[in-house]
């Protein structure tokens, strides 16, 4: 069953018939027609053999497109419910590629809890070629209203937002910027297309980290673009074969193998937080947890209504002292202290001098992301595993509480 074409990437008309799972197994792969193979292959080659001069082949050189790349390129548009998807070469290549539409003297507008990479490129890259941005808390449709100017151009909505996990009425907000003619893109990279479609409540670009959940095995980097605007993609993939921030061919292979499992992958990761959550609101070294599937979430509703589930990502702090942090990082075995989220393996990230070391510390403290802040990235293992592990490590880490709480005593003493 061939759903699609590699030859192009628009996917709308025949993929809507099926269900996620089996897009994600078929869309954009078809049996290579000349072996029957059922991987799609990996075409290792950077560049083709053209039959004549000034003639339109579907591929003429690996910048500009090949076969596997394009085989991703619409199984991603299939899965978000799209026409057109673009693949890059990592997760700020694609966030670039959606800010190559701005001008000099362009504004936008940008959730307040944002990725810090984000930040950095829009803050330190854009900024200085006299692109402006307002930084809203977008749990309040009112501040992005209130924030439209006349040369407003994207609104930047993460969504649930990388480190805080706070939830952007997508529907409410966008409807906003669709009225003041102003472009609107989600990252969708934490839900994924298993637990929320940005498209159908209103978004005009969908933008993914797919080194994350969408390959689910920390082995690839890769990023996308994704939308049902012909126009605005047209202009997307002139920036993508402009710029050549793309991934070759065996990126996209290991992408595309990654994809096939993606929703069995999320639910385990969503079941698995689910446990952990609940754990840790009954732990007593935990000041606050972050997790938009608790039932006291300030945002509860919105997450019901939103999200199909609630994602495998948990945040929550401890003290704000970083000897605590230190400890906690100390006692733990089977969570891997490192950058990113989304894979098999359980990995936990200290955001204040990782993921959001660029923005500075009185931006970063004024967002939420103090010095005990803890972002887990809940894994497939075994959950009683994970929370036994995470329960020696807090317990390392309320030791530290007591001993700074002793020190102090002797020294009034």
């Amino acid at each position: 069953m061939a759903i699609t074409s590699t030859k192009h990437h628009d996917t709308h008309e025949p993929a809507h018939r099926y269900g996620f799972d089996t897009l994600a197994i078929h869309a954009g792969q078809p049996n290579d027609p000349l072996t029957g193979a059922v991987n799609f292959p990996i075409y290792q080659t950077s560049t083709y053999g053209q039959e004549e001069i000034g003639g339109k082949p579907d591929f003429c050189y690996t910048r500009t497109g090949h076969p596997t790349r394009a085989a991703l390129e619409a199984n991603l548009a299939a899965l978000e419910g799209a026409r057109f998807g673009l693949a890059f070469s990592s997760g700020m290549a694609a966030i670039n590629n959606v800010l190559n539409l701005l001008q000099a003297g362009d504004h936008v507008i940008a959730c307040r809890d944002l990725y810090g990479g984000a930040y950095r490129i829009f803050t330190k890259l854009y900024a200085k070629f006299d692109v402006s941005f307002t930084f809203v808390d977008t749990r309040d449709p009112g501040s992005v209203r209130r924030a439209i100017r006349d040369n407003t151009r994207l609104l930047w909505l993460e969504t649930p937002s990388n480190p805080l996990l706070t939830l952007t009425d997508i529907e409410a907000c966008t409807s906003l910027a669709r009225r003041a003619g102003v472009w609107s893109v989600v990252d969708n990279t934490f839900a994924t297309p298993v637990l929320q479609r940005p498209l159908r409540l209103g978004a005009d670009i969908v933008v993914h980290s797919t080194t994350k959940y969408l390959n689910g095995h920390s082995d690839v980097l890769g990023g996308a673009v994704i939308t049902s605007d012909a126009e605005l993609h047209e202009k997307l993939k002139f920036f993508q074969n402009c710029v050549g921030a793309v991934p070759g061919p065996q990126d996209c292979f290991l992408t595309l193998r990654g994809l096939k499992t993606l929703s069995l992958r999320v639910q385990r990761h969503c079941d698995n937080a689910r446990r952990i959550a609940a754990f840790l609101e009954t732990h007593p070294a935990i000041k606050r947890v972050h997790y938009p599937g608790a039932a006291h979430h300030p945002q509860a509703e919105l997450a019901r209504r939103q999200l199909s589930d609630f994602g495998g990502v948990i945040s929550f702090e401890l003290e704000d002292d970083i000897e605590r942090v230190k400890r906690f990082s100390r006692g733990c075995r089977l969570w891997t202290l490192a950058e990113s989220l989304g894979g098999v393996k359980s990995l936990f990230c200290h955001p204040a001098t990782m993921t959001h070391a660029s923005v500075e510390p009185d931006v970063r403290r004024a967002n939420g992301i103090t010095d005990g802040l803890i972002r887990l990235s809940v894994g497939l293992e075994d959950a009683s595993d994970l929370i036994r592990d995470l329960d020696a490590a807090l317990d390392a880490a309320r030791d530290a509480t007591r001993d700074a709480r002793s020190a102090r005593h002797r020294v009034e003493a």
